[in-house]
């Protein structure tokens, strides 16, 4: 499709499956992501919100729950983590690191960006990159922005200037969109082609819209694990047999439980039942799809068709 600036992320035109190619052969890609924060309004994460008994489940029992399960399974994640949450707990970072898994940016408090001012923003990114550059010894990647709970929009919180921004600031990609099921380039400037590229995201397979939800003291609160493995699973058998990529995203405070436990073993054993998967982190992906697919080759933007009229929308 044609690109429409303010509207369009990207060409709109995906890859054919014959055209995807992994590592080694391989038929899938698998990513894990971790979600670190914890319930928060639009301001983000602070002391009460830190200090809160799901937080602290999640911090020191779920963690290192969803840490074991991985290593059973010889399995890799990426944990998207908030820098004041990195703050307050440098040790598990540490020892995620340590686990061999990636640690990514995940915001300075996982606020909603969209109240902040340009500047602000600019400086929230800077922040948020040398707080966990100085905790990991190394500067993240990648950058997140995965909804919360109370969200108006499942696909997580993007300012106008968030990628452009993130470019700037030297990111290599952004974690989470909806704009296609593969890594594909989230472009900010038709003529140049400025962009950086962003991983897939859903919320159906998102641990945070099957467990307590709706959230907590609305009075209906439901449960759904089964129908988050159904989810998990049928796609991973489509995205496995047209051989694509598959994600999904968990949370400790939430996933931690040892019943909700039982459901994050089960997909890991299904994924484990077939060969030829592949299993990176988000930077290992992005390094692979930008080397095989870089973006002056596979990206294709035309211009737009659209005409201006009075009372559009544009």
């Amino acid at each position: 499709m044609p690109w429409k600036d303010g509207y369009t992320i990207t060409d709109e035109k995906t890859m054919d499956d014959q055209d995807i190619t992994w590592p080694n052969n391989n038929q899938c890609a698998v990513m894990v992501v971790v979600d670190l924060s914890v319930p928060s309004g639009a301001d983000g994460i602070g002391p009460k919100e830190v200090a809160h008994n799901r937080a602290e489940f999640g911090a020191e029992v779920g963690i290192g729950r969803v840490l074991d399960l991985l290593d059973r399974h010889n399995m890799r994640a990426t944990f998207a983590v908030p820098a004041i949450i990195a703050g307050v707990y440098h040790d598990t970072v540490c020892e995620i690191i340590k686990r061999g898994h990636e640690i990514a940016a995940h915001g300075y408090c996982h606020e909603d960006v969209n109240t902040l001012d340009k500047q602000e923003e600019e400086r929230r990114i800077q922040i948020s990159t040398e707080v966990l550059a100085d905790i990991c010894g190394e500067r993240p990647s990648g950058w997140f922005a995965l909804p919360r709970q109370q969200d108006p929009h499942p696909s997580g919180s993007v300012s106008l200037n968030t990628v452009d921004l993130l470019i700037d600031a030297g990111y290599a990609y952004l974690g989470n969109s909806m704009a296609d099921d593969i890594p594909h380039y989230w472009v900010t400037d038709f003529t140049s082609k400025r962009n950086i590229l962003a991983l897939p995201y859903y919320y159906h397979f998102d641990d945070l819209f099957f467990f307590d939800f709706p959230p907590l003291g609305t009075g209906s609160n439901c449960e759904n694990p089964e129908a988050l493995f159904q989810n998990w699973k049928q796609e991973f058998d489509a995205q496995y047999q047209r051989g694509r990529c598959f994600h999904m995203v968990v949370h400790p405070y939430l996933v931690g439980w040892s019943h909700r436990l039982v459901t994050l073993d089960d997909i890991f054993s299904h994924i484990q039942t077939v060969p030829l998967v592949w299993n990176p982190t988000g930077n290992e992906c992005t390094q692979y799809w930008t080397d095989r697919y870089p973006s002056d080759r596979y990206l294709n933007l035309e211009e737009s068709i659209w005409t201006d009229y009075p009372g559009s929308l544009s």
